[in-house]
């Protein structure tokens, strides 16, 4: 670990949940910290006042008039933007975050990488549980607040690390891969699909930099793979020097889950053919029974046995906005989720339409995310809302989807709707005793999920 001490340090797009869980470990590191993003808000901006990280609004160039010893670029910054084209055109020293990151902290750190295109955040939390209830207090960066540390970020002394291994760019000057970064020994490929839409032209593109992403790992690491995901099975046949760890659903994996329940909530954990310990906990699907596998499988490498791991995870309290409970109104549950991807729009419709039954399942779901906006997803979408009784999808005009589409959304019973406020009010009049009502979107999405448990309230 390098010291920071008496750096000072400016973040450029500060409060996006990377960007501010890194000023967070540059600040842990005794850097003074500053930053700046186009949009200054809680909560992050409160976790990084609480931290002593002062914050700048917007992006002009006026920041520069301070001397750093470094100015950290986040990715959400392009060519264009006034502080982007003085930056370049002084002499001030700049780097991406990852590069930063992996420099000043992980390279002398055993790093636990979780990569995927789905399940990071959640898989990366469980696996800091894991570690962490078995006295191994790991620092972590991690795409969402796990509710059992209540933080993002943060930098500790032990030798453990574990990191949301992203695979999008890492600057507008690098567009590497962010994992490219990271000097992992421990990764976990949890699953591969088409995504990010606006830096890959198509699915091999993204599979090319997995393949240089396992290129980094040392023949002392291991991989963690997901043994049902033909595309992983792809990339490692593109070339391996890692030992690897399979997981999945029957014997054919080195690390087996098999159901107890249809919801997924109780599963029991094998090795070839012998049981090694039982999971009853709190969270359902089988996606997340996948999630806990793999992050079994990675504590292991630290000498966690899988029975102390099932005992961790009974206690795992999840992760904020990740089938996130809001509350109970009028015999009404409401749900936060961040889904955006088809699949796991599928996953997480099923996983609770199998904890719920025959009660109601209400879906809304806002198209945020690049690849969803670009039309990238559009047309496996009216497909995705089959097991839901009724779904409600939002429609904005920056939409840029094929002609038909919204035919195709009514055609499979699923209503657009053009604004929050509409939203609720429909929303209100759907509802009756013993209804779920699940919110989908990688955004804000105005608040929808609390503002509804509000209207319920009144």
């Amino acid at each position: 670990m390098k010291n920071t001490d008496n750096e000072k340090i400016h973040v450029l797009g500060v409060c996006g949940t990377f960007m501010g869980g890194l000023a967070v470990l540059a600040r842990s590191l005794g850097a003074e910290v500053s930053g700046s993003d186009k949009n200054v808000y809680p909560p992050m901006s409160t976790q990084l006042e609480n931290m002593g990280i002062s914050m700048h609004q917007g992006y002009d160039d006026s920041v520069l008039n301070y001397e750093y010893n470094q100015v950290i670029v986040g990715n959400v910054m392009t060519r264009g933007m006034p502080v982007i084209e003085s930056l370049l055109n002084s002499s001030q020293s700049f780097v991406s975050g990852p590069r930063w990151l992996g420099e000043k902290l992980l390279r002398n750190k055993k790093v636990f990488a979780v990569a995927g295109t789905h399940g990071k955040t959640t898989t990366s939390s469980m696996l800091a549980w894991i570690l962490e209830d078995n006295q191994h207090k790991p620092g972590f960066l991690i795409g969402g607040v796990a509710v059992d540390f209540g933080i993002s970020a943060r930098n500790t002394a032990s030798e453990c690390f574990v990191i949301e291994a992203d695979e999008y760019d890492s600057a507008f000057f690098d567009k590497r891969s962010k994992f490219i970064h990271y000097y992992a020994n421990i990764v976990v490929l949890n699953n591969l699909e088409f995504d990010h839409a606006d830096i890959f032209k198509d699915l091999d593109a993204i599979k090319t930099q997995f393949h240089h992403f396992i290129r980094t790992i040392p023949n002392t690491g291991k991989l963690i793979v997901n043994n049902e995901d033909e595309n992983l099975k792809d990339v490692l046949r593109m070339g391996c020097w890692t030992p690897t760890i399979s997981f999945g659903l029957d014997k054919q994996a080195d690390i087996w889950a098999k159901p107890l329940k249809d919801d997924f909530s109780q599963f029991d954990i094998y090795i070839k053919n012998k049981k090694q310990a039982t999971v009853l906990w709190s969270l359902n699907g089988e996606h997340n029974m996948l999630n806990a596998l793999a992050a079994m499988a990675a504590s292991h490498q630290q000498g966690i046995s899988l029975q102390k791991a099932s005992t961790s995870l009974s206690k795992f309290q999840g992760i904020k906005r990740r089938m996130e409970f809001i509350g109970q109104a009028q015999g009404i549950m409401i749900y936060d989720d961040f889904a955006h991807h088809p699949t796991a729009i599928i996953t997480t419709i099923e996983g609770m339409k199998n904890k719920i039954g025959n009660d109601k399942l209400i879906v809304v779901f806002e198209p945020r995310s690049n690849s969803m906006r670009s039309g990238a997803h559009a047309k496996k979408l009216p497909n995705c809302f089959e097991q839901a009784d009724l779904s409600f999808v939002m429609t904005y005009p920056e939409l840029q989807w094929q002609p038909g589409i919204v035919d195709d959304l009514y055609n499979n019973k699923v209503r657009t709707i053009d604004s929050v406020d509409n939203l609720l009010t429909q929303l209100k009049s759907e509802c009756v005793v013993n209804t779920t009502v699940v919110f989908m979107s990688n955004g804000s999405f105005e608040n929808a999920p609390r503002r509804f448990f509000q209207l319920l309230q009144c």
